[in-house]
């Protein structure tokens, strides 16, 4: 186990409200923060926009204590358990790093030593974020490499052909469950053959959606029961001319033939790939079918405006808040130790 991880390893996340749940039509939104605590202005307008849940970045963590004193100050700011996640994929996408964290490889370099190991270091990777008070982490993603994939994207993909990438993604995800940690699958409806980042401009994806269905479409499929899913910014021409975040037929997709009917949340609405404020961005969202809008970087007016336009949860998604948080178990009772033996004992095979 990396320092600093074995303080909190048996913690629970603070309950602040006794019985407190996400039945009680909370802010339809997931909210980045600005630093390493609250601010009491910040604190303030968390209370008021009562998000379901948080997002951290790079930005938020310093060392062990200080991240679980910041979980425990938003969970507070709300009045309840609400869910704390961050992007924990290994490789480049990771929040938590050395020396405090484990520095994990990227999916594609994880897949290489079989689905055990990928299990054994999700489940690893969720103790030491249960362990400051995170509980959701975005991965596993189920995009499909090829040999044209972008970069920013390639090397976060299990693989290159569906099987695989299921079967690696299964594992990720249940190696999270176990740790406690709710997995967040990604990027709906398949990011994986287009060429361009979203960050910086929109992916067009011209293919036929019979096509998607053996490829892009069947790792979601596969995975359809896990508990909470993320959309991808790419425009499947096939369908219309909106990226699927704001696409009703796209979300449509993802609900009927995907048969995905977990919390469905958007990627980030300040990435380039979509266009107008972010207000416009949020509104259109929650318009297409997403239950919840992710706003990770903006000002705190931009944050203002997101909340008011997203509005607050609708009752088919508060209920599949409740089922997704129902699969949020207590932290990993196992020892880090063991589990990081077998996972050296399987290497050296």
């Amino acid at each position: 186990m990396t320092g600093g991880t074995t303080d909190h390893a048996t913690t629970t996340a603070p309950t602040v409200q006794a019985g407190a749940s996400f039945s009680g039509g909370h802010g339809a939104t997931i909210l980045g923060v600005e630093g390493l605590a609250l601010s009491p202005d910040e604190r303030a307008f968390l209370r008021n926009a009562d998000p379901w849940g948080f997002i951290l970045f790079a930005r938020n963590v310093a060392d062990p204590d200080q991240l679980r004193r910041l979980t425990d100050n938003l969970r507070e700011a709300v009045g309840r358990n609400a869910v704390v996640m961050v992007d924990q994929e290994g490789g480049r996408v990771q929040r938590l790093r050395a020396p405090h964290w484990t520095d994990w490889p990227a999916a594609m370099d994880s897949a290489v030593d079989g689905p055990r190991a990928v299990y054994l270091r999700h489940r690893l990777m969720g103790q030491e974020l249960r362990a400051v008070g995170i509980d959701a982490d975005a991965a596993p993603c189920l995009d499909i490499a090829d040999h044209a994939t972008h970069p920013f994207l390639r090397n976060r993909c299990f693989g290159t052909d569906a099987g695989t990438v299921a079967l690696m993604g299964r594992a990720a995800a249940d190696g999270l469950l176990a740790a406690g940690v709710l997995p967040i699958v990604k990027h709906m409806p398949g990011h994986g053959r287009t060429r361009v980042d979203s960050h910086h401009d929109l992916p067009v994806l011209d293919v036929a959606l019979d096509d998607l269905d053996a490829t892009d479409f069947a790792p979601f499929r596969a995975l359809n029961d896990l508990p909470l899913g993320m959309t991808a910014h790419i425009r499947l021409t096939q369908l219309d001319d909106r990226p699927a975040t704001a696409s009703p037929a796209a979300i449509r997709l993802i609900r009927e033939r995907i048969g995905f009917e977990g919390l469905l949340m958007s990627d980030d609405i300040g990435m380039n790939a979509l266009s107008g404020t972010p207000a416009e961005r949020a509104a259109a969202a929650i318009a297409a079918g997403c239950d919840l809008v992710l706003a990770c970087n903006l000002t705190r007016a931009e944050f203002e405006q997101v909340t008011e336009a997203a509005g607050r949860m609708t009752p088919d998604a508060q209920a599949r808040a409740e089922a997704a948080l129902a699969r949020r178990g207590p932290p990993d009772p196992a020892s880090p130790a063991d589990l990081r033996a077998q996972l050296a004992a399987l290497l050296a095979a």
